[in-house]
């Protein structure tokens, strides 16, 4: 009986222990690595866009055939192409979590291709940043970093901010909603409107809930704003309300 109990004791021991690191420890650990790899993907992309501008011609130095027309490119705003399954296309900050909030965000929204290893995940098909139509991502609100786990503290007007090579896309989040885990018309071009035409581009965060629970899904919606080209620096969105 006294073999017994130790066994039990360690056993319990084991499992706290294992509850300790998929809640916390985990997690914190987790949390720490996505900054620091959507931080360096920020600086990768910041370096190669300087080494571009370097390496191009001085445009004082170009033939003076300037028509006086005005280019209307700079106006364009650039879209991505569908990133493949676990391919790293972008970073999510968000400055209502935090001023160290920074998560990689990759195409597909599979546990162990993407959610669980990247962060952040772009449900294939749907919009990219900054076209029209829906950008649906979903991730979790518990374990693996937790990307999604304070998207019930959101408030209107909130920015949500995505980077890419090209620059910063910043969307304003609306509202929130509960919905089924078969509502799967929250990832139309128009959420949860069948058949319509998008006329503007939407951000629609989806996670878990409630907490520990795969009952229902919580469904953050925003919509675009602006986007801020790599040469102009970053947006002011993107440090709102960080102290």
């Amino acid at each position: 009986m006294g073999v017994l109990g130790e066994v039990l004791i360690t056993l319990g021991v084991v499992a706290l222990l294992y509850v300790a690191w998929q809640l916390w420890i985990g997690d914190l650990i987790y949390s720490v690595e996505r900054s620091d790899q959507a931080h360096s993907l920020s600086e990768q992309w910041q370096a190669e866009y300087d080494a571009a501008q370097s390496a191009s011609p001085d445009p004082s130095s170009t033939d003076a055939s300037d028509d006086g027309t005005d280019d209307s490119s700079s106006d364009v705003i650039p879209v991505l192409p569908q990133a493949g399954d676990g391919e790293i296309f972008a970073t999510m900050y968000i400055p209502r979590f935090g001023s160290d909030y920074a998560v990689p965000m990759a195409g597909g929204v599979t546990k162990p291709v993407t959610l669980d290893p990247i962060g952040i995940g772009h449900y294939m098909g749907t919009a990219m940043p900054g076209e029209e139509g829906n950008v649906a991502l979903a991730a979790h609100r518990t374990t693996f970093g937790k990307p999604f786990n304070q998207i019930a503290n959101l408030h209107v007007g909130d920015a949500i901010v995505i980077e890419t090579p090209d620059g910063w896309y910043t969307y304003r989040f609306r509202t929130l909603e509960y919905v089924t885990p078969s509502s799967v018309d929250v990832l139309l071009p128009v959420p949860q409107v069948s058949g319509a035409t998008a006329d503007g581009s939407f951000l629609t965060m989806t996670s878990c809930s409630p907490m520990y629970s795969l009952a229902e899904r919580i469904v953050a919606y925003s919509v675009f704003e602006s986007f801020t080209p790599r040469a102009d620096g970053a947006p002011a969105s993107l440090t709102e309300g960080v102290s």
